[in-house]
């Protein structure tokens, strides 16, 4: 039996063309997520989630769609093992004064330790993301991470 994708809804007050800002400019990601996108986000172009801290980086992958700011595909892997890649859509609906942000994780290879990891993440990132938007300051995606996640390794 397959495992279904990691799929996560939430509503933001805030405009779509800011939500895309604030998924595809790592001045912005650094504040809600602690990492850096960084990519020139065009359809083919790579990609990399980045520690501003020592520039290690964390997750690789390539450009899938660009249709700013309505949806953003891309592909997701560790640097350490970029044939483990899955795939992440980010689709972006405004409704009147907000906007209903989708994002679907999937496509795993059996086996990967890459769902477990972005299923215990996404929540973390994705609320923080809407804090951000509507307060101006993102949560401590890390804290207790270890604790709430056990086994799973610190990996988006």
């Amino acid at each position: 039996m397959t495992k279904p994708d990691f799929i996560y809804t939430t509503y933001i007050k805030t405009t779509a063309e800011k939500l895309w800002q604030a998924l595809t400019t790592p001045e912005f990601t650094r504040q809600y997520w602690g990492h850096d996108n960084v990519s020139q986000w065009t359809k083919g172009s790579e990609w990399k989630h980045v520690d501003p801290e020592n520039e290690q980086v964390k997750i690789v992958g390539m450009v899938l769609e660009s249709d700013p700011p309505n949806r953003l595909v891309l592909s997701w892997a560790s640097p350490n093992d970029p044939s483990d890649d899955s795939q992440v859509s980010f689709e972006i609906v405004q409704v009147e004064d907000m906007v209903r942000l989708d994002v679907v994780h999937g496509k795993f290879k059996a086996g990967s330790p890459m769902r477990e990891n972005v299923s215990a993440g996404w929540p973390r990132v994705l609320s923080s993301l809407k804090s951000f938007l509507e307060s101006g300051q993102g949560i401590n995606v890390w804290a207790g991470y270890e604790k709430d996640c056990g086994s799973v390794r610190k990996a988006s």
